[in-house]
């Protein structure tokens, strides 16, 4: 997990002032990993870090935090076990980290080499405590030797707190993920792709009305006609779910996507379409082995047909693709 600064930017400048809690640490059994963040406002938030209670409190002190009238930013360092503070069952220890931003706070972050480091609090043996985001203390060795290893060997690491200096990697360049269709897979699809982080979804279909009437936030639907004429403008390291409702719209986007190139492309259908499909694939020029790039059927077949089963099976396959890319990159590095 990582500081999504344009999610934090976007908060700060539809609500004014929010206020940012992110796990620091996990030590033994936690509800979530360091660096998993939610942002809260006095009439909501988004974004999770897991453990009812935990995340309860947490909300808690979050708001009371905004409440503080004269703080415009600032941050609240708690370290938690949660067996005996919480009478949670998990029996690891989590420490949070909750900072209140605002837009001259925003301004302060200093992002480096990918990182953003900056002081939370006044020492690592601090229990509770209040720290300023900038308050002139010089920066730790370890902090530093962690921003040098950022710039010379692209080691960003993990979320960690170091010596009282909160150091966060930055959301990595959203994954672009296009969802052509917006019959019952492509909703079910959109449902559980859209709240995951490092997403963005393009939703194209053919109509406006076969769209529905609520899409989640952050989605960007696209109305055309001729979908396959939007194949060129798609970025050619992105992920596709052909899932429209004809076999011969499908076959126009397959045809199209193999011209564009991508990271990946899904069709739904059965063995009888693939099959189909990589004949009329191959009549119209394409390789063998690039047609074999298009994974059909989508989705575990074991789970069976019904879309949101379709969908939780492809979203489980994409998170798993994701962090084997992202183990790779870390091990070039």
């Amino acid at each position: 997990m990582s500081l999504d600064l344009e999610a934090l930017r976007a908060a700060v400048a539809r609500e004014g002032r929010v206020a940012r809690v992110v796990v620091a640490e996990a030590k033994g059994s936690a509800p979530r990993e360091a660096g998993a963040a939610m942002l809260v406002w006095p009439g909501g938030q988004e974004g999770t870090i897991g453990g009812g209670a935990l995340e309860w409190q947490a909300t808690a002190r979050a708001r009371a935090l905004l409440d503080r009238a004269a703080q415009v930013a600032g941050a609240r360092v708690d370290r938690q076990a949660l067996g005996p503070d919480l009478q949670q069952c998990c029996g690891g220890a989590v420490t949070l980290v909750t900072e209140v931003f605002d837009a001259d706070a925003l301004d302060r972050l200093a992002p480096a080499a990918g990182l953003v480091a900056r002081r939370v609090a006044g020492g690592a043996e601090a229990g509770t405590s209040d720290g300023g985001m900038s308050d002139g203390a010089e920066m730790p060795l370890a902090v530093r030797r962690r921003l040098r290893a950022a710039r010379g060997e692209g080691a960003r690491g993990a979320t960690a707190l170091i010596e009282g200096w909160l150091v966060e990697p930055l959301a990595a360049p959203a994954r672009q993920v296009w969802i052509w269709g917006a019959g019952h897979v492509g909703r079910a699809l959109v449902a559980v792709l859209a709240p995951l982080p490092e997403l963005s979804l393009t939703w194209i279909d053919t109509a406006a009305e076969r769209f529905p009437a609520a899409v989640p936030p952050g989605v960007e639907t696209v109305v055309a006609a001729d979908p396959a004429a939007l194949v060129p403008f798609a970025p050619p390291r992105a992920e596709h779910f052909v899932l429209t409702y004809s076999h011969a719209l499908d076959l126009a986007l397959c045809h199209a996507l193999l011209g564009r190139g991508f990271a990946r492309c899904g069709l739904i259908g059965s063995a009888t379409k693939r099959a189909r499909f990589r004949r009329r694939l191959a009549e119209l020029g394409h390789a063998p082995e690039a047609i074999a790039r298009i994974d059909c059927p989508i989705g575990d077949p074991a789970l069976g047909k019904h879309p949101q089963a379709i969908a939780i099976s492809v979203a489980a396959a994409l998170l798993a693709a994701g962090r084997r890319s992202a183990g790779a990159r870390e091990g070039a590095a």
